[in-house]
């Protein structure tokens, strides 16, 4: 099963360090070895949306003014079940420390 864990800004998390990118590498390197991890990356904070409504498309550049609501990085993952995803999800806040993520399964082939 694919999961999609995103990450929100979170204002009260802390700069990262020196540990905090030692550990997030290990981390890393541990799910692509395992197969686990399928991609991952930043996202910018800002981004475009998209609204579509009565056939017109609306498109207005960020940022935009709810910027905590932001999903500011994501993984995509390969488990076997929703319990393996929340570990995996507890693990990664357990190293970033305060904020908030979402884990989705992703359906299709």
């Amino acid at each position: 099963m694919r999961y999609l864990m995103t990450t929100k800004a979170s204002e009260t998390a802390k700069a990262p360090d020196e540990k905090l990118f030692a550990e997030m590498g290990a981390f890393i390197e541990e799910l692509s070895a395992a197969g686990a991890l399928l991609a991952t990356g930043g996202l910018e904070p800002g981004g475009v949306r998209l609204v579509s409504e009565g056939g017109d498309i609306t498109v207005t550049d960020g940022p935009f003014a709810e910027s905590k609501e932001a999903v500011v990085g994501f993984a995509l993952i390969e488990v076997r079940s929703k319990e393996e995803a929340v570990e995996l999800g507890r693990r990664f806040r357990k190293i970033v420390g305060d904020g908030e993520s979402v884990i989705q399964q992703v359906f299709g082939p």
